[in-house]
């Protein structure tokens, strides 16, 4: 229930970026790649909230960050899945300094597993909402699950 608060705000957030995207998300540099490892878990019809733990490498490979948070979603969520790993491309204005992908991200997702599952979630947020994340492998996860609606991701530099 703590992070349904935050998924009501993501909520209003995706509407107001989709009637009016900030320029920095319509174009960008890829900066890197993140890798996140999210927590299986139930489903609860309207919202749901998971752990994550998460690696951001950049492009030029100078450095790696890591990230911990929470993923959820606000929409139809129903069902039972074990952990899941989604591999998303990093856009942004510019190059990204350490601790840079810290703060909350929100956009639509969609998922569906009957055994074998894939699912994606496209995210805007960070600093200024500038910071773009574009699914490259669509995620993959096991269990009974069909979800879709809106996803908040927050992350905090571990």
């Amino acid at each position: 229930m703590k992070h349904y608060g935050r998924l009501v705000a993501a909520l209003f957030c995706v509407i107001i970026l989709v009637k009016s995207p900030p320029a920095a998300v319509a174009g960008g540099v890829k900066v890197g790649m993140l890798t996140c490892s999210i927590d299986g878990g139930w489903g609860l019809v309207i919202t749901s909230s998971k752990t994550v733990d998460c690696v951001f490498k950049p492009t030029d490979y100078r450095w790696r960050d890591h990230y911990v948070g929470s993923i959820g979603k606000l929409g139809v969520d129903l069902g039972l899945t074990n952990g899941s790993r989604v591999v998303w491309a990093v856009f942004a204005p510019g190059s990204l300094d350490r601790g840079s992908l810290a703060g909350l991200y929100v956009g639509a997702t969609a998922e569906a597993t009957l055994g074998l599952g894939f699912g994606a979630n496209v995210l805007v947020g960070g600093f200024r909402h500038s910071i773009n994340l574009q699914p490259v492998s669509v995620q993959g996860q096991l269990g009974m699950n069909i979800a879709a609606g809106v996803a908040g991701l927050t992350l905090e530099r571990h």
